[in-house]
């Protein structure tokens, strides 16, 4: 695997980093604080290629390699965690199941408007008893005469409060579990579609969640990879969204040891800088020492996404190696600060909230575990 990045991968951060700057850390705070959808920025993003990152030219995307899209969303969340996650969602959950596995017309209707940014994607897979069971899908897609009548709820739909479409995850054959689900691209203002807001978040404010309520008919055209084949088609989606949320939480927690090295250094106490203290110095070696580890296991992940089809236990090491270091970054870093970052409204208490939930959606830390060992004892059967 290469370690260095190309020319053109070095040029394209700076290019995202530079916008990251001037566009989108601005506007964080207010993000954060009012939880309002940050349209505009996302609609920026799209500008620089960042909602069709991964998708071909030929459909309207940027048709950049995935690291270099993992490039873009580390440093997008250095900025604000809440526009990573939702052009992640964008990208990896709706606009690249499209290319891969949509119909002619579902690519040419879709794939250049979201890449544009005049369509949001969400994409609806969890359920109140469908989380880390996401086989458990209670939504209904019943046969009629032409397509199919689709029931049901779900739950913590980010980009919903804006979305333009969503793909959505039905069971067509109740009692197979993910061997019957389905998915159906539909279109969110599709008469019997109701939204209703999410409860406030702890983090990621302005994220877009909603719940949605689905009483709608959908026709065999709106049909994405097949009848049956919706589970499939939805791990091979979240494959691609870990190692994005493993770059998220980089981004996240590189900021988090920016905050705390930058008060170290200005701190003092006993008469010197708090960073000529071991203590403060062994925290920060640690954790920047774990962030670049996880790093290079994303970066391996984005490598073989675009030379495989299935990197199943590479990006769950991603993002379970990413996650839990950021979360440290951001802990540490905010014990570095004391009062200073244990206050509402500093930005290490922000990224402190917002990069919890990388080890909570698209699967628990907990279910990174469960498939990274099911692929090692499969390995030695």
């Amino acid at each position: 695997m290469q370690l260095e990045l190309s020319a053109a991968q070095t040029a394209f951060r700076a290019t995202i980093d530079e916008f990251a700057r001037t566009v989108v850390a601005p506007r964080a705070v207010a993000i954060d604080e009012t939880g309002a959808f940050p349209l505009d920025v996302v609609q920026a993003a799209a500008r620089h290629g960042l909602l069709g990152a991964t998708v071909p030219r030929h459909w309207g995307g940027a048709g950049l390699d995935y690291l270099s899209y993992v490039l873009a969303i580390e440093s997008i969340a250095r900025a604000s965690a809440t526009v990573a996650v939702s052009l992640t969602v964008t990208n990896s959950l709706v606009a690249e199941v499209i290319a891969h596995a949509g119909r002619a017309r579902q690519r040419d209707t879709w794939l250049r408007r979201l890449a544009a940014g005049e369509a949001i994607g969400a994409f609806a897979l969890s359920e109140p008893d469908a989380g880390t069971d996401a086989a458990n899908q209670q939504t209904r897609a019943v046969k009629t005469a032409t397509g199919f009548h689709v029931t049901g709820r779900k739950v913590w739909v980010a980009n919903a409060e804006v979305a333009a479409v969503a793909i959505v995850f039905a069971s067509t054959r109740p009692g197979l579990r993910g061997q019957g689900v389905t998915a159906f691209l539909v279109p969110m203002d599709a008469p019997g579609i109701t939204r209703t807001a999410r409860a406030d978040s702890l983090g990621v404010r302005g994220l877009g969640c909603m719940d949605l309520e689905f009483d709608v008919d959908v026709s065999e055209e709106q049909v994405v990879g097949g009848v049956d084949q919706g589970f499939r088609l939805a791990m091979w989606a979240l494959q691609g969204g870990r190692v994005a949320i493993a770059a998220q939480a980089l981004g996240i927690g590189e900021a988090a040891i920016a905050e705390a090295i930058a008060y170290a250094k200005t701190r003092q106490a006993f008469g010197q800088p708090i960073a000529n203290f071991q203590a403060i110095q062994w925290m920060l070696a640690d954790r920047a020492t774990e962030l670049e580890a996880a790093r290079m296991l994303t970066w391996k992940a984005a490598t073989l996404k675009d030379r495989q089809e299935r990197i199943t236990m590479e990006a769950s090491m991603a993002k379970l190696a990413a996650s839990e270091a950021a979360h440290r970054a951001a802990d540490r870093a905010l014990q570095i600060l004391a009062s200073a970052g244990y206050r509402r409204g500093s930005r290490v208490e922000r990224l402190f909230r917002d990069v919890r939930a990388t080890e909570i959606y698209q699967g628990t830390s907990e279910a990174q575990r469960m498939i990274i060992a099911g692929a090692l004892l499969a390995q030695q059967a």
